[in-house]
């Protein structure tokens, strides 16, 4: 059931802006409770655990918890919408900030990694934000529709980290425990991000779309149903996962290798080059992916994704020769920042109609359970090949992912098969 009947083509447009409006709202919200939580999670796991060699593992239960809700959030979404995947998304994560607040408490590291792998629904709900975007969208508006919401992640990851001076002196007003006084920000924006999805994300955008679908295809239109090409929507997965993984494992290792390149001393001065070199990182990221959306709908979704490539290539190898100079290493970041935006834009708006109704949640979670695990991987590898090969090592190696999704391209040009929903038992 849906929450209107079937609407005329100039209600349907007016709601899918609404929608727009709500879920990049949303993604503000969400984005500011991640930011504000992932800037003392390596912190907060070196006090607990003792041992800087650990202190990553906070992060890495994040991106681990990602990918674990990233598949039962889709299919919570195939079942009963987009409002309730997202809101339980944002309810999981608010419980994660509740146990991480008990672990720092209770001075307990396994406890507190716990807390930041339930935090992950929380990101793995941002996620998905992105394809409810793209339910009510047609081919000329998915692309940018899907890239505003990508967009307003901007305002939160860059408002979160900076929220670290004001939460400590609030928690400190509060008498929380040390480093957790940012964890207020994220508290309140969960609870509002809840109460968003609740009360404004109506109607549901995927259960109308389903209703819109069906309408459409009996009328034999095309707006929103379509046929299902799976060799499309996997090559969309394999663009989306290897420019995610590509992104995480060069931005990684950026701050160690600009370490280093300083001398390895960790004074203000470098670690403020640093802050800024990750900042344009961010701001590439996120900043241009309107104008990625706009190129996806006009110049198509694959060229956009080749335009990424190119834009990773380009990264590649500026951060490969110019290894040794700070300049060349951030205009590397940025780079690397635009070529994941295009392709992560492009490759989402062509996974989501590449892929018939029924199969199209599925496909998505699985794409950002995908690409979740390919960053915790290449998170994990990338340190080895710095020990190994150096910064410049990693940025060659990893051109070998940019030439695979490059080579993989002409999947795209394979037949539609006919979409058909498979019978369940005892119908």
């Amino acid at each position: 059931m849906t929450d209107v009947e079937d609407p005329a083509p100039a209600e349907l447009q007016r709601i899918q802006r609404r929608t727009v409006g709500v879920l990049s709202a949303g993604q503000v919200l969400g984005g500011l409770a991640f930011g504000a939580t992932i800037s003392l999670g390596a912190v907060l796991a070196r006090e607990l655990s003792g041992q800087d060699a650990l202190s990553g593992l906070a992060t890495a239960a994040i991106t681990l918890g990602t990918a674990i809700f990233a598949v039962p959030l889709a299919r919570l979404a195939r079942l009963h919408g987009r409002r309730r995947a997202l809101t339980l998304g944002m309810l999981v994560a608010l419980a994660g900030v509740v146990v991480v607040l008990g672990a720092v408490s209770i001075d307990s590291f396994p406890l507190l990694l716990v807390g930041f792998g339930l935090i992950g629904s929380g990101q793995a709900a941002n996620l998905q934000s992105r394809f409810a975007a793209a339910d009510l969208a047609t081919d000329a508006t998915r692309g940018r529709d899907l890239s505003l919401v990508v967009w307003a992640t901007t305002v939160g990851a860059v408002l979160g980290p900076n929220l670290v001076g004001p939460g400590e002196v609030i928690g400190d007003a509060l008498g929380m425990p040390a480093l957790t006084g940012p964890y207020v920000f994220t508290l309140v924006a969960q609870l509002l991000g809840v109460a968003l999805y609740l009360s404004a994300l109506r109607p549901d955008p995927l259960l109308l779309a389903r209703r819109v679908a069906a309408v459409s295809a009996a009328a034999g239109a095309s707006a929103i149903a379509r046929v299902d090409q799976p060799l499309v929507a996997r090559y969309a997965i394999i663009a989306i996962a290897g420019a995610h993984g590509v992104m995480v494992a060069v931005m990684a290792m950026t701050p160690v290798h600009l370490l280093h390149l300083m001398g390895g001393a960790g004074d203000a001065a470098s670690v403020t080059i640093i802050g800024f070199t990750i900042s344009l990182h961010i701001a590439g990221m996120y900043a241009l992916s309107p104008v990625f959306g706009l190129l996806a709908d006009r110049f198509g979704r694959v060229r956009t994704i080749l335009l990424g490539q190119g834009l990773l290539l380009a990264s590649l190898l500026t951060a490969a020769f110019g290894e040794a100079d700070t300049t060349a290493v951030t205009i590397a970041l940025v780079l690397l920042g635009l070529g994941w935006s295009a392709t992560t834009v492009a490759g989402s708006a062509l996974l989501t109609e590449a892929s018939g109704e029924h199969l199209r949640t599925r496909r998505q979670g699985r794409s950002d359970l995908t690409m979740s695990l390919v960053a915790a991987i290449g998170a994990v590898l990338a340190g080895l090949v710095l020990g190994w090969i150096g910064y410049g090592g990693l940025a060659f190696l990893a051109l070998i992912v940019v030439i695979v999704v490059v080579g993989f391209a002409p999947l795209t040009r394979a037949r539609p098969v006919a979409s058909v929903e498979p019978r369940r038992p005892g119908r």
